[in-house]
């Protein structure tokens, strides 16, 4: 059976004019029909002017007029960009001068995603040619979503001639911003796409042609079929090679014959990956909070210095008896003997006890005030009591007897003895906790804050995160009852929730639940509603990362969020398909930290489905991002150690893989030792359970052999602890 090639399909272009006299008298415009004329005749056939319910003239295709209002040009840029059926391409004529109606390029750079400035260049350059007055526009082009955007002057013969300039390179840019394989498209080099395009570089070319075709094959083969102690299984392969599979895109809407079949991103190494992710992530953000115990998990963002001395006044640290001693050494043997007590000094906050006379003593507590004039305090057991009280008639006659006289058995004490003196443990304006001091949740730090009076704590605000699970087959573990067809119970967003909630980084991690596998629908509606509603910066999906026909996270990411993919793969495994995206997200009120009316970068993690690779991936990728962005010092993500290995374990000679473990300790060598979870398959859930470090395994033929020893990255305690 023969198949009969698809015809190119058509891209589809919109016309807005912006004028206060066009809008008033649509017959008084001519720039549309200009603009029409150049589509038509110098558009080698690839335009379609759109047929438009929004439309306002010329028969009903797509041409707008609205007024200089940057409210109702914005509004109908947006409704051309922003739905389930988006242009390739808008252009607008009109406001583009200085006078104070020309309000187009202000009201257009705020609704672009990325800029073009090539395209504003071209412009520019091919308008000079004409008239030194092409200096007085002001043009703006970029990218809003899938759509270019070029604004064209307002009179019909400058913006024909600006986009003759720039008419025959649009089609590549639109279908490039429409989400064609990059890799792909440039294969073959500029010549080819100059010559598909029908320009050329002029006479400025090197006679040396310059090949720029993009073209990161990356090929690698998963040919190994290993089977070993810890059960083996055979890793797929591809048998055909990127240049013997057609061009694709990655727009779900364009149906199974366009689907892409091969992963447009450059395969990246961790050490790579994960410097990706620092220089994306943003710079910590200082705040300052109350004293509590939320603070748990913060990081100070400057030195803590002490409000108040600890202790503030002279303390007792044994219980005993507060005395006068003599400061001439020949003196010191008239504190042996017996003496009054005069009074009694409690550890209390409601008063102070009375100045101490000489010849009396005063009975104190550990952590008691000592009285004026005391300089030293005997302990008790240095003393034995002389007399009691005698109990007196009426209200007290049922009191204990105290002691009245006690005599002390020692001459030995020294002026100062068994005292405290004020700020001798934390002197005023001393620095206690100094910048990037992590508060943890052993009680130090904060009972250090607590004691110095320190109400008010600088730190760097933590990230709001969310763990949001993708696939029509994932099911709630809610649901009562057994499974039935091909239902599989959600285990990765219980276990990413507890995990990212065990490192204390986050201000709050939000369970997002699971989004459908439905395109341009349920997936969108919760990545929007998560940076927009829950107000979140870093979302964490799995699933929908590979090549099927309903992995959307990537086309949704790019799209329909108008995001940028830092990496789609990464040579690991588990994990080869995780991706790290950031999404262009409007600032909210409520966020001390940005502007509400400027657009921020927020973060997208979208780990694999499978089990293991999940937990994997957060650990060696999640990690480090949060460490960042809460004020880690060095975010260098897990621990590392030399653990020597109980058994052979086997090496993948492709890849490097993160083998779970189990690290415990030899209680006769000392020595940490670990031990495999079994097999590794990325879906099996069991190589998760107990296992507390990643062996750092390197890709290379055979295995690491029982006894050797290998760098692991520790997940947990170690064993026993």
């Amino acid at each position: 059976m023969s198949s009969q090639p698809h015809p190119p399909q058509l891209l589809k272009a919109a016309i807005l004019i912006i004028s206060d006299t066009a809008f008033k008298d649509p017959s008084t415009d001519k720039a549309a029909a200009a603009l029409e004329e150049v589509f038509e005749t110098k558009g080698a056939g690839k335009w379609q002017l759109a047929k438009d319910d929004r439309a306002a003239v010329s028969d009903g295709i797509a041409v707008k007029i609205v007024p200089d209002q940057k409210e109702l040009i914005q509004n109908a840029i947006i409704a051309w960009t922003d739905g389930d059926t988006f242009m390739n391409l808008i252009v607008t004529t009109g406001g583009t001068g200085f006078t104070p109606r020309d309000n187009t390029p202000e009201a257009v750079t705020p609704l672009l995603h990325r800029l073009a400035p090539g395209l504003v260049h071209g412009m520019l350059a091919a308008s000079l040619e004409v008239t030194p007055f092409a200096m007085m526009s002001r043009p703006v082009a970029g990218v809003r979503n899938n759509t270019i955007i070029i604004t064209l002057p307002g009179s019909p013969k400058g913006a024909k001639e600006n986009l003759q300039a720039v008419l025959k390179l649009l089609p590549h840019a639109c279908t490039q911003a429409a989400g064609e394989n990059s890799r792909i498209a440039h294969a073959g080099g500029t010549q080819r796409l100059e010559k598909e395009a029908g320009v050329s570089a002029g006479p400025a070319r090197s006679k040396e042609p310059h090949t720029h075709t993009h073209n990161h094959d990356h090929s690698h083969s998963h040919s190994h079929n290993h089977s070993h102690g810890h059960g083996g299984h055979q890793v797929p392969k591809a048998h055909t090679n990127p240049s013997e599979r057609p061009p694709q895109s990655n727009d779900p809407r364009l149906g199974a014959s366009h689907r892409a079949r091969q992963s447009p991103y450059p395969m990246l190494s961790v050490a790579e990956a994960v410097a990706k992710i620092l220089e994306n992530t943003p710079s910590p953000t200082p705040e300052t909070r109350p004293l509590s115990t939320n603070l748990v998990g913060c990081i100070l963002s400057c030195d803590i210095t002490a409000a108040e001395a600890v202790p503030a006044y002279r303390a007792s640290i044994v219980d005993g008896y507060a005395v006068i001693i003599p400061t001439e050494e020949s003196q010191r043997h008239l504190t042996k003997g017996t003496f009054p007590v005069a009074s009694v000094s409690h550890a209390q906050a409601s008063s102070m006890p009375p100045p101490l006379q000489p010849g009396t003593i005063a009975r104190i507590t550990t952590g008691a005030p000592l009285p004026a004039n005391a300089n030293s305090v005997v302990m008790v057991e240095d003393t034995t009591i002389a007399s009691l009280t005698s109990p007196e008639f009426g209200d007290d006659a049922s009191s204990t007897p105290e002691e009245k006289t006690v005599t002390i058995l020692t001459d030995a004490l020294s002026p100062g003895e068994n005292i405290r003196e004020p700020g001798s443990d934390i002197a005023p304006n001393s620095t206690i906790l100094p910048t990037n001091t992590r508060i943890t949740s052993l009680g130090g730090e904060i009972g250090l804050l607590a004691a110095s009076g320190t109400r008010q704590v600088p730190v760097y605000r933590r990230p709001r995160l969310g763990v949001l699970s993708t696939g029509d087959e994932v099911t709630d573990i809610s649901r009562p009852g057994p499974l039935t067809g091909g239902m599989i119970r959600d285990s990765n967003r219980p276990s990413l929730l507890t995990l990212i909630s065990s490192w204390q980084l986050c201000d709050e991690v939000v369970d997002l639940g699971i989004a459908r596998d439905t395109p341009h629908s349920e997936l969108e509606t919760k990545l929007r509603d998560a940076y927009g509603l829950h107000d979140l910066d870093i979302v964490v999906t799995t699933g929908g990362v590979s090549m099927g026909e309903l992995d959307l996270l990537k086309p949704t990411i790019e799209r329909s969020l108008g995001g940028t993919i830092h990496f789609g793969r990464v040579n690991m495994k588990p994990g080869k398909p995780t991706t790290f995206a950031s999404i262009p997200v409007k600032g909210t009120e409520n966020r001390s930290d940005s502007d509400a009316s400027q657009r921020t970068q927020r973060l997208i993690f979208a780990l694999p489905g499978n089990p293991a690779s999940a937990l994997v991936t957060a650990n060696l990728f999640l990690l480090p991002s949060l460490q960042k962005f809460a004020g880690v010092a060095d975010p260098k993500g897990l621990e590392r150690v030399r653990v020597r290995l109980a058994g052979d374990v086997k090496c993948d000679r492709a890849r490097p893989e993160y083998h779970r473990c189990v690290v415990g300790m030899d209680g006769a060598s000392g020595l940490l030792v670990a031990t495999s979870t079994g097999m590794q398959r990325s879906s099996r859930v069991g190589s998760v359970g107990g296992a507390n470090g990643l062996l750092c395994l390197p890709a290379r033929e055979g295995a690491l052999e029982a006894g050797e020893t290998c760098e692991c990255l520790m997940m947990g305690m170690v064993n026993g602890f």
